[in-house]
């Protein structure tokens, strides 16, 4: 039975897999996640494309699978400080087969590459309408190489596309700009309607989920994979159904929803399992309303957090300028082909779970995590923990002061309606007179340069810079932990005095120090919760009954004064939208002077300058050494605790001067007092290893009072960094390995989390859990996740450096979950015998394990292909 069928529509013919006829009554059991998978394996699987229909049709029958399938994306999405360590890596391969007498352009990408340039940009200026401006300045001053060697990307690579500093962040320009829910594709003379897919190299990629975009989050090493053809291989996942039913009530946003959602899932095992949402109450929730939840997926734990596309989705493609010849394809071609959604579908899914819209309640979430969903008026009981002896001054900033109030981040800012929101809660406090105490640092950075067109329009920009929330850029900012410096009253208060201050952002993390690295104390809530605590100035009240400040007049002034109705809203809404902003408010961005004033090289080898502190030529780029895999002995080089997130890895803020890597980067030349912040330094790896869990929440459990960043050298008995101690090891031939707790790795996508782990000579990484995409970077790097069994985490095994830790990792044995032997041998001679399981879930990461990684297996590749 052919799987090919024709389909017409605007007058033009497409072929199309026919998912009715190739699925039959069984397509309406299916979730939704599974028939595109289904489709892009029938269209792209080759050989390999009977095996996969049978094995995600056959899922059916018990709800899991161990057979592997490919996925095959049409298209890749990066952003700067991903993009830039990869590009390091392409430049770096490319060098080698160059010295190996081989053509360094047969690395080129053969999928389209999206790049936005939005994790960099830093809030220096603020409260004020110049800030953006100056902070744009300051940008491409910091960052004109990293840029320039991004532009060399563009001459020299085909399908590679950089979005300028100012075009937004790279969720929300996906769904604005980039995302077409049905592509048309020419393939062998043929034109095809097929889903939009992607991967992105940003955990957050989901939230384009949202608009029944299936794409999910991957790290740069993996997404390098599919520049160059190779598919994702998966098994057949396992998808979990979150039911939902009624409708939000009066006053409940978008954000209150997300961060409900977080908190249940969290709960749930998700690790390497796909979300998908269903239900009755799916059809009450905007595009915008979803695009919040699917944001949160990584927060939550899952490969996604899918909505199908149903009519909301071409409300917001009209709504966004898309035509309507393109808007009338994607509703005929996800009707004809069964994936457009049904309210009363109930699909066969692993496990299910049922929320009612109408019991959630306005939340925030923290103050050190994004699934502590705690009641907006739980703020004071939230931080009576973590809050420090400290003499109060009236006036000035004490215990819970709002240090950052920050409208921040694609996971509100880029729907129109929280914004919209905050706009008019500052538009009311103003007409009291109120605004945020002298201490807070307030800042607005939307999605997209079209939101500052819609909030002009509507009036409301004017207000919310009234009240300090000027637009201070269209970035990450504060959510990436590019909060700039705190303000000289909270600076002061916390060295005399020793307060703990606070963060407020509409952000999606919390980790301490990732927003600052100074501040441990952080809550996520929607843009106007976060104007009401900026005009508070304080977390040590309760939001809803304590005045948030007085009237000129003198009287108190509360929350529910100030809150906006949901016809208000809508009001508001109707008066800003114009669906003629979008094309232009990018198309002027794009055309960026700045941009395109920048030199950058021309040629198929990078010019690699010895003397620059942002690009520097990786070791890992190369051949390599061969596979990590083995049977030995390793000493501990670390050990960690639970819940040890990528920013506590690898930073992404600000380099300070005192540290191992700012004394490196000063002594090459660099300004002491800007250095700059480690999302930006990525390809520098020499600055980068020297940045490695220097958190300072980090606890190295090797030993009492290890600094930040630093261990016991086993051999000398002495405190040193980990690089130092890296370096020791690999002059005496030994090999490390790192201990740590639960969630290992959740947080950011960030490859270098685990290239850093790499270059520290690490052979396997022991935890009781992994986040997935640091498990997989782990696994890009050649370095051997290996899960400990329960019960047996870092603090029953209580590791001495003088311990040491013999594991059988067979080459020839090794498969993916399999069992791994290890034997911790004590120095008094009690041993304990454990088995660990290979956090390995594909042939295809054995073979990257094997190859000693995935650029070396990419280069081999890539020779044998010339051969």
């Amino acid at each position: 039975m052919t799987t090919i069928s024709k389909f017409d529509v605007n007058g033009i013919g497409y072929d199309i897999i026919d998912l009715p006829k190739v699925a039959g009554d069984l397509l309406k059991r299916m979730p939704y996640i599974h028939r595109i998978l289904l489709e892009n394996a029938l269209r792209t699987g080759g050989d390999d494309a009977e095996r996969a229909k049978s094995a995600i049709i056959g899922w059916l029958d018990e709800g899991r699978s161990e057979v592997e399938i490919p996925f095959l994306p049409n298209r890749v999405l990066m952003h700067d400080t991903t993009c830039g360590p990869a590009l390091v890596d392409i430049a770096g391969m490319r060098s080698t087969l160059a010295e190996a007498g081989n053509d360094p352009s047969l690395l080129n990408p053969v999928v389209p590459v999206d790049v936005s340039t939005d994790h960099s940009v830093a809030v220096d200026a603020f409260g004020t309408s110049a800030s953006l401006e100056r902070n744009m300045v300051r940008e491409y001053e910091r960052n004109a190489e990293r840029y320039s060697f991004m532009k060399w990307a563009t001459n020299t690579l085909s399908g590679f596309r950089v979005h300028p500093p100012g075009t937004g962040i790279m969720h929300t320009l996906n769904l604005e700009r980039l995302a077409t829910v049905v592509t048309e594709q020419q393939k062998d003379g043929r034109r095809w309607a097929v889903p939009d897919t992607l991967i992105g190299t940003d955990s957050h990629t989901p939230m384009i989920n949202g608009i029944g975009v299936l794409a999910w989050g991957v790290g740069g090493l993996e997404a390098e994979s599919v520049f160059f053809g190779m598919p994702v291989t998966l098994r057949v996942p396992d998808v979990v159904g979150v039911r939902l039913s009624g409708g939000l009530r009066e006053g409940v946003l978008a954000t209150d929803l997300a961060l409900v959602i977080t908190h249940l899932l969290r709960q749930i095992d998700l690790q390497d399992k796909f979300v998908e949402f269903y239900g009755p109450g799916v059809s009450t929730l905007t595009a915008g309303d979803r695009a919040v939840v699917a944001n949160m997926t990584p927060e939550f734990g899952g490969n996604s957090g899918y909505f199908p596309i149903d009519g909301h989705t071409t409300q917001y493609l009209r709504a966004t300028g898309r035509s309507e010849d393109h808007v009338a394809l994607v509703e005929r071609y996800a009707r004809r082909v069964g994936i457009w959604f049904d309210p009363s579908c109930e699909p066969r899914y692993t496990s299910t779970l049922e929320i009612d819209l109408a019991s959630i309640e306005p939340s925030l979430a923290g103050p050190r995590r994004p699934q502590d969903r705690i009641p907006v008026s739980g703020t004071v009981q939230a931080i009576a923990g973590m809050k420090k002896g400290s003499v109060e001054v009236e006036g000035q900033p004490n215990n819970g002061a709002v240090a950052i109030a920050a409208i921040t981040s694609c996971t509100n800012t880029s729907d129109p309606r929280l914004l919209v929101a905050a706009g008019l809660l500052a538009r009311k406090a103003r007409a009291y007179g109120l605004r945020p105490p002298h201490w807070v640092k307030t800042s607005l950075a939307p999605g997209s340069p079209t939101a500052g067109r819609y909030l002009e329009r509507a009036g409301l920009l004017e207000d919310l810079e009234a009240v300090g929330f000027g637009i201070v850029g269209y970035g990450c900012t504060t959510c990436i932990g590019n909060s700039g410096p705190l303000t000289e009253p909270v600076a002061k208060a916390m060295a005399e005095r020793g307060i703990l201050p606070v963060a407020v952002l509409s952000g999606n993390r919390n980790f301490p120090g990732r927003v600052h690295p100074q501040l441990e104390a952080g809550f996520l809530a929607s843009p106007p919760m976060v104007v009401a605590f900026a005009l508070a100035g304080t977390v040590e009240l309760d939001i809803l009954m304590d005045p948030l400040g007085h009237s000129r007049e003198g009287k108190p002034v509360t929350l529910s004064m100030l809150w906006p109705k949901a016809s208000e809203i809508d009001a508001a809404l109707a008066q800003a939208a114009d669906i003629a902003d979008f094309a232009p408010a990018y198309e002027k961005a794009e055309a960026s002077r700045a941009w395109q004033d920048l030199d950058a090289p021309n040629t198929t080898i990078f010019p690699w300058d010895e003397k620059s502190t942002y690009i520097r030529r990786p070791p890992f780029a190369s051949f390599g050494k061969g596979t990590l895999l083995g049977n030995y002995q390793a000493h501990p080089i670390l050990i960690v605790g639970d819940d040890i997130t990528t920013d506590h890895i690898s930073p992404a803020g600000a380099v300070a001067a005192k540290s191992d890597a700012g004394t490196y980067l000063v002594e090459r030349g660099e300004n002491p007092t800007d250095l700059n912040v480690f999302a930006s330094r990525r390809g520098n790896w020499e600055a980068m290893v020297r940045g490695l869990f220097t958190n300072k929440t980090v606890r190295n459990l090797i030993g009492v009072d290890i600094p930040p960043g630093s261990t016991i050298h086993n051999s000398s008995g002495k405190t040193m960094s980990l690089w130092e101690a890296a370096q020791r090891y690999s002059q005496e031939d030994r090999s490390v390995v790192i201990v740590a707790g639960e969630r290992y790795g959740m947080g950011s996508s960030r490859d270098w989390a685990a290239k850093g782990v790499a270059l520290l000579g690490t052979r396997a990484v022991l935890a009781l859990s992994f986040e997935r995409i640091h498990r997989w970077n782990l696994i890009g790097m050649g370095v051997l996740p290996l899960r400990l069994p329960d019960g047996y985490g870092p603090k029953t095994l209580a590791l001495a450096a003088s311990d040491l830790i013999e594991i059988n990792a067979d080459l020839a044995c090794i498969k993916p979950r399999c069992d791994v032997k290890i034997v911790v041998k004590r120095k008094d001679g009690q041993d304990i015998c454990l088995t660990a399981t290979a956090a390995i879930e594909t042939s295809v990461e054995v073979d990257i394990l094997r190859a000693g990684g995935i650029l070396p297996l990419m280069l081999n590749k890539a020779v044998r292909k010339a051969s």
